[in-house]
């Protein structure tokens, strides 16, 4: 017993020793802020379901989800005009459990489908699935407000893209481009703007404009925005100006989703 307070002692001695002898600096954690496009917040979102912020509106879920607007409205019953309320609770999709095979007769073929495919579209639109065939939309919807097709798509600033386009699950789910505080930014094409705000996190000040019933783009970061939700804009007009809201440098984050999927935006921008 009394040989105790020694060994404590010779413990600590040689704790010491190895922390004074390390050549390197102790490693340090990174603790994520949130402050790229990227970041959601994570504790409102489950496997299938989303409880509803202050701000967010169908189409913000929708952006933040990946999800079809029409889809996430169908599954918990919500029509237009698409009011949703703080606290509540939405389906996003169904659980596997709804996802039935089905046969076609003769075929000797199966095929996995989903009982909210079917939607019928109203007049404001939002997002969902990627089809890398797609060159321009036709929509589906012969009561559509928008046009069948994109008639043209332009460059949203004359500036240089920063860093591309990468599907990979952490990568860059649009085009980041270089500027100065106060750069026109544009809109790539006619559409409505369907989102103003700051409500998505890491996207600063955003524009989001619809331009049919399955293509939009979205313009983050921004210092000001001069359109409003529900104005029409047409393609090149000035939609806000550069800035840095939710990064640490002034750019221009852009993204085009079709069905809520994000896809690259240089298959559509015309070649400088």
């Amino acid at each position: 017993m009394k040989k105790a307070p020694g060994l404590l002692i010779l413990s600590f001695s040689i704790l010491i020793t190895a922390c004074s002898s390390r050549k390197a600096p102790a490693p340090i954690v990174e603790i994520y802020q949130g402050k790229t496009f990227r970041d959601v917040k994570k504790s409102s979102y489950s496997a299938h379901t989303y409880t509803v912020e202050k701000g967010d509106t169908l189409y913000t879920i929708s952006w933040k989800s990946g999800q079809d607007y029409r889809d996430i409205a169908k599954l918990n019953g919500i029509r237009p005009p698409y009011n949703i309320f703080p606290g509540q609770r939405l389906t996003l999709k169904n659980s596997p459990r709804s996802i039935v095979k089905r046969s076609n007769n003769g075929t000797g073929l199966s095929s996995n489908s989903k009982s909210n495919q079917v939607v019928d579209p109203p007049k404001k639109q939002a997002y969902g699935k990627s089809n890398a065939t797609v060159t321009k939309e036709v929509t589906t919807s012969s009561g559509s407000e928008f046009p069948s097709k994109i008639a043209a798509w332009l460059w949203p600033t004359k500036n240089t893209v920063t860093r591309g386009f990468s599907n990979t699950e952490h990568g860059n789910k649009g085009l980041d481009f270089n500027g100065s505080l106060g750069s026109p930014i544009l809109a790539t094409a006619a559409g409505k703007v369907v989102y103003t705000g700051d409500a998505l996190r890491g996207y600063g000040k955003l524009v989001i404009v619809k331009h049919s019933d399955s293509f939009l783009s979205a313009y983050a970061h921004n210092d000001s925005i001069l359109v409003k939700e529900q104005q029409w804009v047409r393609a090149g007009q000035k939609i806000a100006t550069m800035g840095k809201s939710g990064s640490d440098t002034v750019k221009l984050h852009f993204e085009v989703r079709y069905k809520g999927q994000s896809i690259d935006p240089l298959r559509y921008l015309p070649k400088r």
